[in-house]
């Protein structure tokens, strides 16, 4: 079935250090981060989260920093991309933050160019740009 929209719609980043975390993507992104109500259900327990900024009604996804007991964060999961104006700016206060270059800023050809980097938590994630 052809979209035209797209299809990610929400995500989740697993942290072990709610506040560590938080500082980190905030430092990187240059963004606000939102404390988040956690739906109340038997499986929410002793869940923390904090979204990352979204506009309603605009062509983005959404997502939050998760502290849940169930869930724990590391390499080799989902690799979630930061859209950035040049990558290799947000890529430059990676390690300031306390987090690491995994691979520097490189060509994806037409697609522009990607950073990989690592986060506070052991993530993995990505920085694309288009310059």
């Amino acid at each position: 079935m052809a979209r035209n929209t797209n299809p990610v719609n929400w995500f989740e980043i697993y942290v072990e250090d709610m506040e560590r975390a938080r500082k980190f993507y905030a430092t990187v992104l240059a963004e606000t981060m939102s404390d988040m109500a956690v739906p109340e259900s038997p499986e929410s327990g002793d869940m923390h989260m904090v979204a990352f900024p979204w506009v309603e009604d605009a062509s983005n996804a959404a997502g939050a920093l998760v502290k849940s007991p169930d869930m724990k964060p590391g390499a080799g999961g989902t690799l979630v991309y930061f859209t950035c104006e040049d990558c290799s700016i947000e890529e430059k206060r990676v390690p300031t933050a306390g987090g690491k270059v995994v691979q520097a800023k490189f060509p994806i050809g037409e697609h522009g160019f990607c950073s990989i980097c690592m986060d506070t938590e052991g993530n993995v994630f990505g920085l694309h740009s288009t310059k």
